[in-house]
């Protein structure tokens, strides 16, 4: 059975974050998810929405290519980055690895970017952390 929404309180929707047992709910309807990939060590940033179906990517840039960083065929070179929009389709869940590689995952939001780790305000380590929306009544 599936677990219910985490509650996080102030009418509406909300941005949570889980990792090793504890869950923070951040007030955002919009954020943008940045990261180094592990083996290229290239920028990658995803711009995301919270919406009442799930977490929907509206939006997805590269710095550059490599070894499972292949744009998509309809990607475009802006300023640098490789620029397309997949189809937004609403996510219950997002599973962020961490291998430790590359840093952390960084999440971005009126214009302030936080790792994980400072969002959590204790190291992440190699510790799994789950994306969802948190519902509240």
């Amino acid at each position: 059975m599936a677990a219910a929404p985490a509650r996080c309180g102030g009418g509406g929707l909300s941005l949570c974050l889980a990792s090793a047992g504890v869950v923070k709910a951040l007030s955002i309807a919009a954020f943008t998810l940045a990261w180094t990939h592990s083996i290229e060590k290239t920028a990658w940033q995803e711009n995301w929405l919270v919406t009442p179906a799930g977490l929907s990517l509206q939006q997805a840039r590269i710095k550059g290519t490599g070894a499972g960083m292949e744009p998509p065929p309809e990607a475009k070179l802006i300023g640098g980055w490789f620029q397309w929009s997949p189809p937004p389709l609403p996510r219950a869940k997002v599973v962020l690895g961490n291998s430790g590689a590359a840093g952390e995952w960084h999440l971005c939001h009126a214009g302030r970017c936080q790792t994980l780790s400072e969002i959590f305000e204790h190291p992440i380590g190699a510790n799994v952390t789950t994306m969802s929306v948190c519902r509240d009544p």
